[in-house]
């Protein structure tokens, strides 16, 4: 599951922290990253330690912004280059 040659193209990072919804307008939870699923969905492990399969525009991650201060960024935004998946 974790394809770490994707998400180094996409400038991510597996283990690194990030924040997720579940809905489109839910509270922020908090998670870790893991990999990339075939169908480009984000798999992220919760608090709990359950792993979810997330659409990209549902993540954030810590990236420097403007003035170096460490913000959260949607994982689309971050993406250094964004490829489709081949399917299997």
């Amino acid at each position: 599951m974790i394809d770490t040659a994707t998400l180094q193209r996409l400038g991510l990072r597996s283990g690194e922290p990030v924040r997720f919804r579940k809905g489109d307008n839910g509270r922020w939870f908090s998670g870790k990253m893991s990999g990339i699923a075939i169908d480009g969905s984000i798999t992220v492990f919760d608090a709990n330690g359950a792993a979810r399969s997330l659409r990209p525009e549902r993540v954030e991650v810590r990236r420097p912004g403007g003035r170096g201060r460490l913000t959260w960024q949607a994982v689309g935004d971050v993406a250094i280059t964004w490829e489709q998946l081949q399917l299997w």
